[in-house]
């Protein structure tokens, strides 16, 4: 159940993505408007985390009424999309859903936490698999029912959303090992990047977002111009939802394999593989569809697989006195970074076309294997997850 919500609070992250068309037809946007669209909910994201953290909402109240409380206002918020009429507006929503969707993600992990003293990486595993999904699946909706009014999208989604709060709220007790969390302490910026475990991990983790989110919100457009260029007619909304969801066994056989290998050296082999999938696009622009198939398969299960693997290291050597602010401090950065990307690859686009624009990213996984090496050469056992 908690997955099953998870996966439904997070599908209120691309709603405005996978009908960006039908709003730059209906708002009449530029084509730079995919990319603030997507800037305004990370920031919204970026404010929420911090802000609950300074709250430490959920450890006033219950975190799965917390979880449930956000998924309806997240869905209410994600409905103002169907009335907006200008782009401020729209942005304003979009960081409104944002704000909202900080009070599902990482509130959803405190729950599994609740419940999983031990194998909590597999959980996690889990749980982020089902986040990539969770973000896909209004791309599915859109592709097939293209021939719908793109509101029925919207409202789909944020149905989704209501029913998985409401569920989580009623039928998901609170767990036995339910953590207690520390308010966000600021002081804690001076110190935790002072332990050098934490900073490969963070750092590395830092490098894993650079490239994610904006490889996410651009590949519609990727897909449409591969299709252009080789003169193919194909869906292009079920494209961009294969290429996400599949991300989620990433994430799941990441997850076990790092049972056996440890998460660091699953998250450089992901890595890995993330960081030649960058260097090669221009290779696979030109290739053909099933070739160009099978290299989207490699890249959207390696670019986001290494995710859970990464959040489970930083959780392991964050220090102790500090692990409630440390996580904050590498999400609230791993985020903000996605919005310094998704602006460079807008705002660089035009000039370097579908088949170079992906290189903007590579910096991103090339700088998290460089920060990861003191880790996996040290071979030492996570704290406390398995």
């Amino acid at each position: 159940m908690i997955v099953l919500s998870q996966f439904t609070g997070t599908s209120l992250w691309f709603a405005g993505n996978a009908v960006a068309p039908d709003l730059q037809l209906h708002l009449a946007l530029s084509e730079r408007g995919v990319g603030h669209m997507t800037s305004a909910i990370q920031l919204g994201f970026v404010a929420g985390t911090l802000l609950f953290a300074m709250l430490a909402l959920s450890d006033r109240f219950s975190p799965r009424r917390v979880f449930g409380v956000c998924s309806l206002a997240g869905a209410a918020s994600n409905l103002l999309v169907t009335c907006v009429d200008a782009l401020g507006a729209l942005l304003a929503a979009r960081f409104v859903t944002g704000f909202f969707l900080a009070g599902i993600y990482p509130v959803g992990m405190k729950i599994a936490a609740s419940w999983y003293a031990d194998g909590l990486g597999r959980a996690l595993g889990y749980l982020t698999g089902a986040l990539v999904i969770g973000t896909a699946i209004p791309h599915l909706l859109r592709g097939i029912g293209a021939s719908l009014p793109w509101e029925l999208v919207i409202y789909a989604v944020s149905g989704l959303a209501a029913a998985g709060g409401l569920a989580m709220a009623w039928l998901v007790p609170d767990g036995p090992h339910l953590p207690r969390g520390s308010t966000f302490d600021r002081r804690a910026l001076r110190f935790v990047f002072r332990s050098r475990d934490y900073r490969a991990s963070a750092f590395g983790y830092f490098g894993h977002m650079w490239e994610l989110y904006a490889l996410w919100a651009f590949m519609p457009y990727w897909l449409t111009a591969y299709a252009t260029m080789h003169s193919m007619s194909w869906n292009v909304s079920v494209g961009a939802f294969a290429f996400i969801a599949v991300g989620a066994a990433g994430c799941v056989l990441g997850g076990l394999a790092s049972r056996r290998v440890g998460s660091a050296r699953v998250a450089r082999a992901q890595l890995s593989v993330s960081a030649l999938c960058c260097l090669a696009a221009p290779l696979a622009f030109d290739a053909t569809p099933m070739v160009f198939c099978a290299f989207l398969l490699a890249w959207g299960v390696t670019v986001v697989g290494d995710s859970p693997q990464l959040s489970a290291l930083n959780a392991a050597h964050a220090p102790r006195e500090w692990v409630g602010s440390a996580l904050t401090i590498a999400n609230a950065i791993g985020f903000s970074l996605t919005i310094v990307s998704i602006q460079l690859v807008d705002r660089l686009l035009p000039l370097l076309g579908p088949r170079y624009v992906f290189w903007l990213l590579l910096p991103g996984p090339l700088f998290g294997l460089v920060m990861l090496r003191r880790l996996v050469g040290s071979n030492r056992p996570l704290r406390g997850v398995r």
